[in-house]
């Protein structure tokens, strides 16, 4: 193959991938938008497979077959529970294979008289630095989000001096080998040093964090993407990777907003830990009665209002209710109800997790609320029925300075006239702390596993 037509080939991948990148914007064409980066993908990988000759073929063939294989069974058969978990593997994967073409590529140009060209030597210490960060770090993301290790913070005395050492300490190395210093072992040590500190940045995060954390891992893996294509001067690995760093890093300050977090935060502090007294102050906020309902009850709210909002959490993904909720909402506009769907940007375990829940239930677009525009509609709201959501509907990240989760922009259900929250158990949500919401006298819980308790409802509102 000509360098012309294979230029011109990486050319149409590189559009493909900004055009998957427009329609991935809505969800409403999110679909097409994943179709059209697949099929770029395809091409690019073609593309390389003709370029690199007949001697690799054979082993790019079982590295496609392997990971093709792989990733189809994986979309199929993951749950859409495990989808936080598989994004973080696959995005740790990314970063891992960024890292290990850096040591390829260094083993591979050293023996060669001369230090190599400062720029190619600075693309490779950064491909190994932050592709070692983003693997390590989201493999420790897929532990907590599986729950292989504890989801709560994990710290230690002196953690961001440690943390702080430890990444100025693979730095150095990185700046040596830059400088001209010819000794594999440095860049070793550093893929070693960066992934270390991957671990230790992850481990002190909370669970309920992980949103914000998947999405800067993302960008991680995109920057490592692009330096790679630097040192190999492959453009499509250059485009594609600055494209999925620049969106990974929007989406970072996107998700750090939404949760009332500073990037600096993010990349040094221990957030999402909870103190001693922040715990009393939120247990004290919440004591309250808790009044609950039985199905019989919540359906003739349901039925007889003008207006419900339902708010879908990580619940709603457990217990595999999406299909149940559209079926109920359905149900509720025959009746005359309107309804919509308000959704917290960090709601679930990754970006967009609700979103994409709901769009696999085919609840229509429209009635999707980001949180802008459904705080607004609470006040005129008949019936707000939380599904699954904790942390995102606490009032104490309004009034309470001791909550953990101050100052973090929430849904303001509590402005509704009645509030059904849909639980299995007063068990606090994946932030650890309690929800004074659920003892607030205009609040009734409907105990349960969501997926039963909805279909309980769709039989007793077809029954009035």
């Amino acid at each position: 193959m000509s360098v012309n037509v294979s230029n011109l080939l990486y050319l149409i991948t590189i559009v493909t991938f900004v055009l998957a990148l427009r329609f991935l914007s809505s969800p409403a064409h999110a679909r097409r938008g994943n179709q059209i980066g697949a099929l770029g993908m395809l091409v690019a990988i073609v593309v390389t497979w003709v370029k690199t000759g007949g001697t690799s073929w054979w082993a790019l063939a079982i590295g496609m077959l392997i990971g093709g294989g792989f990733g189809a069974v994986a979309a199929r058969k993951v749950k859409m529970t495990a989808m936080p978990q598989m994004v973080a593997l696959f995005n740790g994967v990314g970063g891992g294979a960024a890292a290990l073409i850096s040591l390829a590529e260094l083993h591979r140009i050293l023996p060669e008289p001369g230090a190599p060209k400062v720029d190619i030597s600075l693309a490779i210490v950064l491909s190994a630095l932050i592709g070692s960060i983003s693997f390590a770090g989201s493999m420790v993301a897929f532990a907590k989000l599986q729950e292989l290790i504890h989801g709560r913070p994990i710290t230690y005395p002196g953690q961001q001096f440690g943390n702080g050492g430890l990444f100025l300490a693979a730095l150095a190395l990185g700046i040596a080998l830059v400088a001209g210093v010819q000794d594999e072992w440095l860049l070793w040590g550093l893929t070693g040093g960066a992934a270390l500190f991957g671990i230790l940045f992850v481990l002190p995060i909370g669970g309920a964090d992980m949103p914000v954390v998947i999405s800067l891992l993302n960008a991680f893996t995109g920057l490592a993407a692009a330096a790679t294509g630097f040192e190999l001067e492959n453009n499509v690995l250059i485009v594609s990777g600055m494209l999925v760093g620049a969106s990974g890093t929007l989406l970072t300050l996107l998700m750090g907003r939404a949760m009332n977090r500073s990037v600096a935060n993010v990349l040094f502090g221990a957030f999402g830990q909870l103190t001693a007294e922040a715990a009393a102050a939120a247990a004290g906020a919440a004591a309250g009665t808790v009044r609950s309902a039985s199905a019989e009850d919540v359906a003739v709210m349901l039925a007889y209002a003008h207006k419900v909002v339902f708010v879908p959490g990580y619940g709603l993904a457990v217990a595999q209710a999406q299909h149940d909720v559209r079926q109920l909402a359905d149900l509720l506009e025959e009746r005359g109800v309107e309804v919509s769907y308000a959704i917290h940007p960090v709601a679930g375990r990754m970006p967009g997790h609700m979103n994409v829940l709901l769009a696999e239930a085919n609840v229509p677009y429209p009635q999707l609320k980001e949180m802008e525009d459904a705080n607004p509609e609470f006040a005129r709201t008949d019936v707000a029925v939380v599904v699954g959501a904790n942390d995102v509907v606490n009032p104490d990240a309004r009034s309470n300075q001791g909550s953990p989760i101050y100052g973090m922009p929430i849904l303001n259900v509590d402005e509704a006239q009645t509030v059904v929250v849909l639980k299995r158990s007063m068990n606090p949500g994946f932030a650890g702390i309690e929800n004074p919401l659920f003892y607030n006298p205009k609040t009734v819980m409907l105990f349960g596993d969501a997926k039963e308790s909805i279909t309980k409802l769709i039989q007793d509102v077809k029954a009035l």
